[in-house]
């Protein structure tokens, strides 16, 4: 079996778009190959700056011969069907067979299609792959057609077994394959030819090139690891930043070069940032004073004067980079400490969103939020109120203009460099988070209070003018928002009742879309809110108020849609915070329908209490006589169901234990009245736990009077006060939870 080797050889490709092309040249060589008929044992891609490669092992010589039988028309039918089936089926009159069949003579044709040599098949799949390749963005040049995403100069392709190798013969737009390539652009100029992979990456590492992208970054890591060790610094670790560079060079050399001094009292995470944005250096850190105080840059070759000319230039450049990134920082800080609500002022001319406003506007709906919030979370409602409004005020500064990326982090600085409090300087950088599901939860209360706020505002802004995420879109980032919120809440173990905060925040919303809503108006449907937790009735009042207030009266009609919108957009935003509690609690091994039996109680705006609920019915029904319990409590629901439906009339009033017959029956009643005391008050403690073990206790009195006792019984008294029973296992377990949520 031979083994098949292609090269695509080019100028520099973008380092970001490496390994998703290696993927993709695998994907459609090895689907194309596959669907012509020839299998293989292994592939697998690499790739440089410079080259895509893909080695493919144990390829089939030639795809197999196919021979297919196809059922025609029947023997008679009209001639232009059985000529249609003829073209389809490419062969001729005199190759048919008529054959019986229990509808009748019918015609059949045996198609042979014979084997294609895997040279063929692989030029074709090349050709068309070279030509539909799905680059990011593409570029043509000179006088051809081609596209790729830097000028393509050569394509190696070789098909070699035990007897030798050749090259597959194949042209794409002037481009002839053959069996060479070329070395390092400047430390082995000019192509050699190879027979096969391990061959081409032999001499491709005399040539001073390292193929595999892993080898080429363990060599940076490792060798900077070493420089770092050896001045007694640390290496700043950076995923990210060493797949790129790994990407950037084809023989890694490894320089650590020196920090001006003027430069290192600027904030670490300045010097790091300037750095990697700009020169894709590493930071190397001093562990005893935690100041970036050097740095590393991989060059892509050897020199005489091992690196030092570069190291040179490096460090000019970077000087320069540094010196804006000073200037930046000592602008700053002379504002921050003369005035910083400067900033905040300046965002009063920022857009936040066309129909929700400035930037200036959103930091009010946020921090009156935040003052509202505040008492739930253990924060000062002053302090956080003040901590909301600082916030973002780094937005309009220098270093934040040039460095997006350091948004929250600058502020921080800025803020305690105003005279502000730690605290509500940490609020700075720490609202922001958590930004995903691995990122840290903030645990300081005036940092979860105007993280929760600047969230929630999000997510309540969007739903009022309907920019909801649709599919796999989520421009606005708000099903991250709403994680956000649900780690907020259950990691700090809050109790908010998110409903009452959708309302007022859905309120601020509109009125900053809605001109005709008054100012005044609007606060005193805010405090209303407050005060009831409820907006409907909130609403009354003060639409009863404006009513009977002849200046107010043209402002009931402005307010009307309010009352129409508010509840129905809370409820939907509520709706999507229990899908996103779904998906965050799938990973626990919690049911969907264990989260939709707790969701359907009274309270399911509090996440907290929601997810306690969940966890304790998740635990019960794992077990034995949880799993049995549900089954005997449908069985209950559905007699008792039918029999309302029947009879017209509501089973609700209570059993006597006088009509009890059986000692089951007696059991049940008792078994009841033990749930019942146990279940109330820990309900009322919002001890969950509990609760289910008590309802689970019911299992086996509920089964023994099913075996025993017949419902249904031809004795009227009997019989209803039986389905009152049922009645009685139905309320007390769906105190706890709706089973009848509960799938299986």
């Amino acid at each position: 079996m031979p083994d098949l080797l292609i090269e695509l050889f080019s100028e520099e490709i973008p380092a970001r778009m490496q390994t998703r092309a290696g993927e993709d040249l695998k994907k459609r060589i090895t689907d194309g190959l596959v669907e012509a008929g020839l299998t293989y044992a292994h592939a697998h891609a690499l790739t440089t700056p410079r080259r895509l490669t893909l080695a493919v092992e144990g390829l089939l010589a030639e795809s197999p011969t196919i021979r297919e039988e196809r059922k025609g028309p029947k023997v008679g039918a009209p001639e232009k069907a059985i000529e249609g089936f003829l073209r389809g089926a490419g062969i001729s009159r005199n190759q048919l067979e008529e054959r019986d069949t229990p509808k009748g003579a019918v015609y059949f044709a045996a198609i042979e299609k014979p084997g294609r040599p895997a040279a063929e098949i692989v030029a074709e799949v090349l050709a068309d792959t070279i030509r539909n390749f799905p680059w990011p963005k593409s570029m043509r040049w000179g006088s051809g057609a081609l596209r790729w995403v830097r000028p393509l100069h050569s394509i190696l392709c070789v098909l070699g077994d035990e007897a030798g190798a050749q090259v597959v013969p194949m042209e794409v737009d002037g481009i002839t394959a053959g069996d060479t390539t070329e070395g390092h652009r400047f430390m082995a100029p000019g192509r050699f030819a190879v027979t096969g992979f391990e061959d081409y990456a032999a001499k491709l590492k005399r040539a001073f090139v390292v193929l595999p992208p892993e080898e080429r970054a363990e060599h940076i890591w490792n060798d900077a690891q070493n420089l770092a060790f050896a001045a007694g610094l640390e290496l700043v670790e950076d995923k990210g930043l060493l797949a790129e560079v790994a990407g950037l060079v084809e023989w890694p050399v490894v320089l650590m070069g020196q920090i001006d001094d003027e430069f290192l009292d600027l904030p670490p995470e300045v010097l790091q940032t300037s750095m990697k944005e700009h020169q894709k250096f590493f930071s190397v850190r001093n562990p005893k004073t935690g100041r970036i105080e050097r740095f590393i840059t991989v060059a892509n070759r050897e020199t005489t004067d091992n690196g030092a000319t570069i190291l040179a230039g490096n460090q000019k450049v970077l000087s320069a980079r540094l010196a804006d990134a000073k200037f930046f920082w000592e602008n700053d800080l002379r504002v921050a400490k003369s005035d910083i609500t400067q900033w905040t002022r300046a965002l009063e001319n920022v857009t936040f969103h066309n129909k929700l406003g400035t930037q200036a506007q959103r930091i009010e709906r946020i921090a009156a939020l935040a003052r509202e919030l505040a008492p739930l979370t253990g924060g000062d409602p002053d302090q956080a109120e003040k901590a909301a409004r600082l916030a973002k005020a780094d937005l309009s500064s220098e270093m934040v203009y040039e460095f997006p990326e350091l948004q929250g982090l600058m502020g921080r600085y800025y803020i305690e460099a105003a005279g502000e409090d730690a605290a509500v300087a940490a609020v700075a950088q720490e609202h922001y988070s958590p930004l995903g599901p691995s990122d840290d939860v903030p645990t300081a209360p005036l940092s979860v209070t105007v993280a929760l706020a600047d969230k929630l505002d999000t997510l309540t802004g969007f739903w009022a003018i309907d920019e909801k995420p649709t599919g796999s879109k989520d421009p606005f980032a708000l099903r991250r928002a709403a994680l956000g919120v649900t780690r907020l809440i259950l990691n700090n173990d809050l109790r908010l009742k998110l409903d009452r905060f959708f309302d007022a925040q859905l309120v601020r919303a509109e009125a900053a879309s809605n001109e005709a809503l008054h100012d005044e108006h609007v606060a005193e449907l805010l405090d209303e809110i407050a005060d009831h937790g409820v907006f409907g009735a909130a609403f009354r009042t003060v639409k009863e108020k404006l009513a009977g207030d002849e200046a107010g009266k043209h402002q009931v009609t402005d307010f009307m849609h309010l009352e129409r919108k508010v509840p129905d957009t809370s409820e939907d935003l509520l709706t999507f915070f229990h899908d996103r509690l779904k998906v965050f609690l799938r990973d626990e091994g919690i049911r969907h329908d264990v989260i939709d039996a707790c969701i359907a109680m009274d309270g399911n705006d509090d996440l907290n209490l929601l997810v306690k609920r969940a966890r304790a019915l998740n635990t019960v029904i794992a077990t034995e006589d949880g799993e049995n319990l549900v089954q005997g409590f449908k069985r209950a629901n559905n007699i008792l169901t039918q029999a309302e439906e029947k009879d017209g009339v509501e089973y609700s009033f209570g059993a006597d234990l006088k009509f009890a017959e059986t000692d089951s029956e007696k059991a049940l009643f008792a078994a009841l009245d033990q749930a019942q005391a146990k279940i109330a008050p820990a309900l009322k403690a919002e001890d969950f736990p509990a609760a289910m073990a008590a309802m689970a206790a019911l299992r086996g009195p509920i089964d023994a009077f099913f075996e025993d006792v017949q419902v249904n019984s031809d004795n009227a008294v009997l019989r209803r006060n039986r389905l009152n029973l049922l009645s009685q296992i139905r309320q007390i377990c769906s105190s706890v939870a709706d089973l009848t949520k509960i799938e299986g």
